[in-house]
């Protein structure tokens, strides 16, 4: 039988613990409102949410993914204009796809971004770090280009920056996917920011590797640019890495601006 004072002890103990387990829930709860609270103090984005979510449930519904999700990964191919948004709801699920967009404008040619003026869509492994409900062009979600590797590899003065996966149908760099679909990306990755995904990956690649007439087409253009052909060749072992599993690599950066793929 425990003492008394023991009792007491065990008593206290318990409860700091259960007190610093609903203070850290409550300060999810609180953060995860909070950012739903700003895109929604925004009267053009609750007017989206108000006008697109249901059609986003209902298509999530169609395809059987469940509302809202917890992660979402977002890959895009340049020679191909597409825009894939995947999502999934716990880390030992397969990622499944939700929808293919077409990316509606091209700038620049095969290859990454390496200055600021060169009109070149990046490629390589970003994550979302901008939320902008008053973009020039209607919506707009900002890459945190330049990356670690592009710091040791672009231009160390002038290496460019917002990139943005926007509205519209412009591109100095970007990728456009006109209004109604950024409409619907925006909405899930703020959903799924909401649920605690601080970091949406998005994953720019030159072509979708498994397309004939796209890898022919990048072999030949690394032809004309063999000091590319390492740095795509780590970026086929991404695309090979979650082709394979539907998850996403470690991805780690070496001295030299390289990527790592685990």
């Amino acid at each position: 039988m425990k003492t008394p004072l023991v009792f007491m002890k065990h008593f206290f103990v318990k409860t700091i613990v259960a007190s610093v387990s609903l203070c850290i829930a409550c300060s999810m709860v609180c953060a995860q409102n909070s950012f739903s609270d700003f895109q929604k103090s925004s009267t053009k984005v609750a007017g989206i949410f108000n006008s697109m979510e249901d059609s986003v449930i209902k298509q999530f519904d169609e395809k059987k993914l469940t509302w809202p999700p917890q992660a979402m990964y977002i890959r895009s191919f340049k020679y191909d204009r597409q825009l894939e948004v995947w999502v999934k709801n716990s880390a030992k699920e397969p990622y499944k796809l939700f929808k293919t967009y077409k990316v509606c404008m091209q700038s620049g040619t095969m290859g990454p971004k390496r200055m600021e003026g060169d009109y070149q869509v990046p490629e390589g492994f970003y994550y979302i770090n901008e939320f902008n409900p008053n973009s020039n062009y209607h919506l707009a979600l900002g890459l945190n280009y330049p990356n670690a590797s592009d710091k040791i590899l672009s231009d160390s003065i002038h290496p460019g920056n917002a990139i943005y996966i926007h509205g519209n149908c412009v591109s100095t760099g970007c990728i456009p996917i006109s209004d109604v679909p950024i409409e619907e990306v925006y909405i899930i990755a703020s959903r799924v920011k909401a649920n605690g995904q601080d970091f949406i990956p998005v994953h720019v690649f030159p072509v979708k590797y498994n397309v004939k007439k796209s890898a022919e087409y990048l072999n030949e253009a690394l032809r004309t640019k063999p000091n590319l052909v390492e740095f795509s060749t780590e970026l086929k072992e991404a695309y090979n890495y979650f082709e394979e599993k539907k998850q996403l690599p470690v991805i780690m950066i070496d001295k030299k601006g390289g990527y790592i793929i685990e």
